[in-house]
Protein backbone atom coordinates (compact mmCIF):
# COMPACT_ATOMS: atom_id res chain seq x y z
CA UNK A 1 0.00 0.00 0.00
CA UNK A 2 1.51 3.44 -0.74
CA UNK A 3 0.66 6.88 0.76
CA UNK A 4 -1.56 8.22 -1.64
CA UNK A 5 -3.84 5.50 -0.72
CA UNK A 6 -3.96 6.86 2.71
CA UNK A 7 -3.04 10.24 2.99
CA UNK A 8 -5.51 13.19 3.94
CA UNK A 9 -6.72 15.27 1.31
CA UNK A 10 -6.58 17.92 0.31
CA UNK A 11 -4.32 19.39 2.83
CA UNK A 12 -4.98 22.89 4.69
CA UNK A 13 -1.33 24.99 4.61
CA UNK A 14 0.04 28.39 5.15
CA UNK A 15 1.59 31.17 3.81
CA UNK A 16 5.25 31.42 4.79
CA UNK A 17 4.98 35.26 5.43
CA UNK A 18 1.75 34.46 7.79
CA UNK A 19 1.94 35.45 11.65
CA UNK A 20 2.03 33.53 13.94
CA UNK A 21 -1.63 33.90 15.12
CA UNK A 22 -2.52 33.83 11.86
CA UNK A 23 -1.51 30.14 11.72
CA UNK A 24 -2.52 29.26 15.57
CA UNK A 25 -5.99 30.13 14.39
CA UNK A 26 -5.83 28.29 11.09
CA UNK A 27 -5.27 25.34 13.20
CA UNK A 28 -7.92 25.43 15.86
CA UNK A 29 -10.23 26.55 13.70
CA UNK A 30 -9.67 23.34 11.67
CA UNK A 31 -8.91 21.34 14.53
CA UNK A 32 -5.60 20.29 13.46
CA UNK A 33 -1.91 19.72 15.29
CA UNK A 34 -0.13 20.76 11.86
CA UNK A 35 0.45 23.13 9.31
CA UNK A 36 2.61 22.00 5.70
CA UNK A 37 4.11 25.69 4.70
CA UNK A 38 4.80 27.05 1.53
CA UNK A 39 6.15 29.56 -0.44
CA UNK A 40 5.21 32.45 -2.63
CA UNK A 41 5.64 29.59 -5.75
CA UNK A 42 3.36 27.19 -3.90
CA UNK A 43 6.28 24.96 -2.90
CA UNK A 44 6.64 23.20 0.42
CA UNK A 45 9.01 24.79 2.63
CA UNK A 46 8.47 23.84 5.86
CA UNK A 47 6.02 22.72 8.73
CA UNK A 48 4.64 23.63 11.93
CA UNK A 49 3.22 21.97 14.61
CA UNK A 50 1.74 23.26 17.89
CA UNK A 51 4.37 21.69 19.89
CA UNK A 52 6.52 24.30 17.72
CA UNK A 53 4.58 27.65 19.23
CA UNK A 54 4.76 25.81 22.69
CA UNK A 55 8.35 26.59 22.47
CA UNK A 56 7.94 30.32 21.91
CA UNK A 57 10.41 32.95 23.11
CA UNK A 58 7.30 34.91 24.16
CA UNK A 59 6.36 31.53 26.61
CA UNK A 60 9.84 31.07 28.41
CA UNK A 61 10.17 27.79 26.27
CA UNK A 62 12.15 28.33 23.28
CA UNK A 63 14.71 25.67 22.49
CA UNK A 64 17.93 25.75 20.61
CA UNK A 65 15.93 23.10 17.97
CA UNK A 66 12.62 21.47 17.54
CA UNK A 67 12.79 18.15 17.07
CA UNK A 68 12.04 18.17 13.41
CA UNK A 69 12.08 21.90 11.85
CA UNK A 70 12.56 25.45 13.35
CA UNK A 71 11.59 28.55 12.15
CA UNK A 72 9.70 31.51 12.59
CA UNK A 73 6.10 32.69 11.15
CA UNK A 74 6.88 36.34 11.81
CA UNK A 75 6.10 39.00 9.74
CA UNK A 76 8.01 38.94 6.56
CA UNK A 77 10.22 35.92 7.32
CA UNK A 78 10.44 32.94 5.32
CA UNK A 79 10.51 29.31 6.37
CA UNK A 80 13.52 28.46 3.86
CA UNK A 81 13.99 24.80 6.03
CA UNK A 82 13.50 21.88 4.43
CA UNK A 83 10.78 19.64 5.72
CA UNK A 84 11.78 15.99 5.07
CA UNK A 85 8.44 14.00 3.04
CA UNK A 86 7.47 11.70 0.41
CA UNK A 87 6.24 11.27 -2.40
CA UNK A 88 2.58 10.13 -3.56
CA UNK A 89 4.19 6.18 -4.08
CA UNK A 90 6.07 6.34 -0.70
CA UNK A 91 5.45 3.08 1.41
CA UNK A 92 3.32 2.60 4.40
CA UNK A 93 7.11 0.74 5.83
CA UNK A 94 8.90 4.11 4.73
CA UNK A 95 6.54 6.32 6.18
CA UNK A 96 6.48 4.63 9.57
CA UNK A 97 10.25 4.69 9.31
CA UNK A 98 10.39 8.15 8.43
CA UNK A 99 8.35 8.93 11.72
CA UNK A 100 10.15 6.72 13.85
CA UNK A 101 13.37 7.99 12.81
CA UNK A 102 12.55 11.90 13.37
CA UNK A 103 10.25 11.15 15.92
CA UNK A 104 7.62 13.02 14.05
CA UNK A 105 3.78 12.67 14.32
CA UNK A 106 3.17 14.03 10.08
CA UNK A 107 5.02 13.85 6.88
CA UNK A 108 3.96 15.54 4.13
CA UNK A 109 3.12 13.87 0.83
CA UNK A 110 4.97 16.15 -2.04
CA UNK A 111 4.43 15.45 -6.23
CA UNK A 112 6.60 18.07 -8.33
CA UNK A 113 7.39 20.54 -5.59
CA UNK A 114 3.43 20.70 -4.32
CA UNK A 115 1.86 19.37 -1.25
CA UNK A 116 -0.50 16.67 -2.34
CA UNK A 117 -1.68 15.24 1.29
CA UNK A 118 -0.89 14.15 4.54
CA UNK A 119 -0.03 11.24 6.32
CA UNK A 120 -0.29 11.59 9.96
CA UNK A 121 -0.16 8.64 12.70
CA UNK A 122 -3.94 8.68 13.08
CA UNK A 123 -4.19 7.80 8.95
CA UNK A 124 -1.51 4.52 9.69
CA UNK A 125 -3.95 3.67 12.83
CA UNK A 126 -6.44 3.56 10.65
CA UNK A 127 -5.15 0.91 8.15
CA UNK A 128 -4.04 -1.30 10.80
CA UNK A 129 -7.76 -1.31 11.79
CA UNK A 130 -9.25 -1.64 8.92
CA UNK A 131 -6.47 -4.53 8.04
CA UNK A 132 -7.19 -6.13 11.27
CA UNK A 133 -11.16 -5.91 10.53
CA UNK A 134 -10.45 -7.39 6.70
CA UNK A 135 -8.70 -10.31 8.34
CA UNK A 136 -10.95 -11.72 10.93
CA UNK A 137 -9.29 -14.01 12.72
CA UNK A 138 -5.77 -13.68 11.35
CA UNK A 139 -4.11 -11.80 13.73
CA UNK A 140 -2.07 -8.47 12.26
CA UNK A 141 1.61 -8.46 11.32
CA UNK A 142 3.38 -8.58 14.75
CA UNK A 143 6.11 -6.04 12.69
CA UNK A 144 3.41 -3.42 11.75
CA UNK A 145 1.87 -3.39 15.51
CA UNK A 146 5.63 -2.85 16.89
CA UNK A 147 6.12 0.38 14.19
CA UNK A 148 2.29 1.59 15.82
CA UNK A 149 3.65 1.16 19.19
CA UNK A 150 6.84 2.62 18.43
CA UNK A 151 4.95 5.66 16.54
CA UNK A 152 2.93 6.48 19.09
CA UNK A 153 5.50 6.47 21.88
CA UNK A 154 7.95 8.66 19.98
CA UNK A 155 5.40 11.32 19.65
CA UNK A 156 4.81 11.77 23.41
CA UNK A 157 7.10 13.97 25.24
CA UNK A 158 6.32 11.84 28.33
CA UNK A 159 8.01 8.37 26.59
CA UNK A 160 11.49 9.79 27.18
CA UNK A 161 12.85 9.46 24.01
CA UNK A 162 14.35 6.33 22.92
CA UNK A 163 14.20 4.89 26.58
CA UNK A 164 11.17 2.51 25.98
CA UNK A 165 11.67 -0.69 24.02
CA UNK A 166 8.70 -2.91 22.45
CA UNK A 167 8.55 -6.47 21.76
CA UNK A 168 5.82 -8.02 19.80
CA UNK A 169 5.15 -11.86 19.22
CA UNK A 170 1.90 -13.32 17.70
CA UNK A 171 0.19 -10.04 18.56
CA UNK A 172 1.62 -10.42 22.52
CA UNK A 173 3.31 -6.72 23.19
CA UNK A 174 6.20 -6.59 25.92
CA UNK A 175 7.45 -3.16 26.95
CA UNK A 176 11.18 -3.43 27.80
CA UNK A 177 13.62 -0.38 28.69
CA UNK A 178 13.83 2.41 31.53
CA UNK A 179 11.53 4.61 33.21
CA UNK A 180 12.18 7.48 35.70
CA UNK A 181 8.57 7.73 37.06
CA UNK A 182 5.63 5.57 37.64
CA UNK A 183 2.92 7.29 35.78
CA UNK A 184 5.59 6.65 32.43
CA UNK A 185 4.46 2.96 32.96
CA UNK A 186 0.89 3.26 32.81
CA UNK A 187 0.84 5.70 29.90
CA UNK A 188 3.17 3.73 27.64
CA UNK A 189 0.65 0.65 29.02
CA UNK A 190 -2.53 2.29 27.75
CA UNK A 191 -0.38 3.72 24.48
CA UNK A 192 0.03 -0.28 23.63
CA UNK A 193 -3.46 -1.31 25.16
CA UNK A 194 -4.92 1.19 22.74
CA UNK A 195 -2.94 0.06 19.41
CA UNK A 196 -5.62 -1.94 17.25
CA UNK A 197 -4.37 -6.08 17.20
CA UNK A 198 -2.50 -5.87 20.66
CA UNK A 199 -3.80 -8.99 22.31
CA UNK A 200 -2.03 -8.45 25.37
CA UNK A 201 0.69 -6.20 27.30
CA UNK A 202 3.61 -7.53 29.56
CA UNK A 203 5.34 -4.64 31.61
CA UNK A 204 8.94 -5.40 31.41
CA UNK A 205 10.12 -1.73 32.51
CA UNK A 206 12.77 -0.80 34.88
CA UNK A 207 12.17 1.76 37.05
CA UNK A 208 15.39 3.79 37.68
CA UNK A 209 16.25 6.38 40.36
CA UNK A 210 18.82 8.22 38.37
CA UNK A 211 19.55 9.04 34.63
CA UNK A 212 22.69 7.04 34.98
CA UNK A 213 20.98 4.35 35.54
CA UNK A 214 18.28 4.34 33.24
CA UNK A 215 21.15 5.35 30.60
CA UNK A 216 22.76 2.01 31.23
CA UNK A 217 19.71 -0.14 31.45
CA UNK A 218 18.28 1.45 27.88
Amino acid sequence: MQAEAIMTKPVITTDANATIAEAVELMLSNKISCLPVTGSDGALVGIVSKSDFLRREELGTERARPRWLEFDLGPGTIADDYARSNGPGASIADIVNLMMQHRINNVPIVDRERVVGIVTRTDLLRVLIRTTSKQGTTPPDDDLIRKAILAELQGQSWAGGDLIDVRVSDCVVELTGAIVDERQRKAAIVAAENVAGVGQVKDSLFLGTDPLSVMMVS
